[in-house]
């Protein structure tokens, strides 16, 4: 097998971010924009050109029992280090590769010095818009959710004698996903008729907050509950340490980060001969792959 895969940061208003979203598109949970601090990108094979992923990191929720949990955080070690860590909302590969097992690949990246350099070079001197509080720009932790139930991508997934993610429970099933195919986009129209956002404060802008607080509004306004809100779809929660003491620097008992530094190369070396090679060997799927077939849109005669 000839692949090479490199990490292409995707920037604004580019080639690359266009193709990003229409990749974004094909995702079984919509894909936000978001809002926040941002990296995104594109997991792309050299020897051809071509799209074998996604990668987008973006800020974390505020609170999440289970990564707390695991964390160990008390509410001040939670309000300094949190910008320590970063959520991926997009991660995947897309086919023919995702045949070929690299949505392992494209997991396993996260986990490159390349992405918390990446982060590094962009947060390293900036202050937050709400607290203005400066960032370090060391990243820490990553965390993701399964897409739907348990991840069969995730678990166990691990490079050398070192386990890349780690499984710490499962959310509670509720979320915004299942009010789609229009349907958000109509009770957005009627909350910016009828219902009053609730910024915290001016530096947040103007607006609703999120996506959760636009529903939750309207549901309440027209007499629905607010339960509505669960889905019931539990998915599993996972941590990525980029560090051998990322829990304790996170709970301030640490001033240093002692880091894994593995690259992407070496990820991928560990990756061929792990999953790669034997997938392509019993599966030839992958060669039947044409691109028409992964479309949104087909053209009528």
């Amino acid at each position: 097998m000839r692949i090479r895969p490199t990490l292409v940061e995707v920037l604004a208003d580019s080639e690359e971010e266009l193709l990003f979203r229409y990749a974004a598109l094909h995702w079984a949970i919509p894909v936000s924009s978001g809002y926040g601090r941002r990296l995104r990108f594109l997991v792309i094979d050299e020897q051809n050109e071509k799209l074998i992923g996604l990668i987008g990191l973006g800020d974390p929720v505020f609170n999440l029992a289970v990564r707390d949990d695991w964390i160990g955080w008390d509410k001040e070690a939670h309000r300094h280090h949190l910008q320590n860590v970063m959520d991926a909302f997009v991660l995947g590969a897309v086919p023919p590769y995702s045949m070929l097992l690299c949505g392992k690949l494209v997991a396993a990246l996260v986990a490159s010095r390349e992405i918390h350099h990446a982060f590094q070079r962009k947060y390293g001197e900036r202050r937050s818009v709400i607290r203005r509080q400066a960032c370090d720009g060391r990243l820490a932790l990553i965390t993701t959710l399964s897409a739907l139930g348990r991840s069969s991508i995730y678990n166990r997934l691990r490079f050398r004698d070192r386990m890349l993610f780690h499984s710490l429970g499962f959310s509670q099933g509720s979320g915004e996903f299942h009010f789609s195919n229009g349907l958000y986009g109509a009770i957005f129209d009627y909350a910016q008729r009828y219902c009053a956002a609730t910024a915290k404060k001016n530096r947040w802008g103007v607006g609703f907050r999120n996506k959760r607080e636009v529903i939750r509004k309207c549901l309440i306004k027209i007499g629905l509950p607010t339960d509505l809100l669960y889905h019931g779809v539990r998915r599993e929660v996972f941590a990525v340490p980029l560090a051998r003491n990322t829990r304790e620097f996170l709970r301030g008992e640490h001033s240093r980060l002692y880091r894994y530094n593995a690259s992407s190369s070496e990820l991928f070396s560990w990756f061929r001969e792990r999953w790669l090679l034997p997938r392509a060997e019993w599966d030839q799927r992958y060669r039947e792959f044409t691109p028409e077939s992964y479309g949104l849109w087909t053209a009528e005669a």
